[in-house]
């Protein structure tokens, strides 16, 4: 089945909305399968272990923007 390429026109729309707006859509459903895959790899996974895990991982990212921060 060959497909046609899809051209839209939007009256109203300044010089780069509509790219804007793709952009957007593109990064919301990268976001939505990226959770959808992360939430399916974790289906086994004890929740308290789980909970640590990312206990930790938000620690570590305090710990950097903090260093980042006090390095200025």
């Amino acid at each position: 089945m060959e497909q046609e390429a899809v051209r839209w026109h939007i009256k109203g729309m300044k010089k780069g909305d509509l790219s804007r707006f793709i952009e957007q859509a593109v990064r919301a459903h990268v976001f939505h399968r990226t959770v959808q895959d992360l939430k399916a790899r974790n289906a086994g996974t004890d929740p308290d272990e789980l909970q640590v895990l990312v206990d930790d991982a938000v620690r570590d990212v305090r710990a950097e923007r903090r260093a980042k921060v006090k390095a200025r």
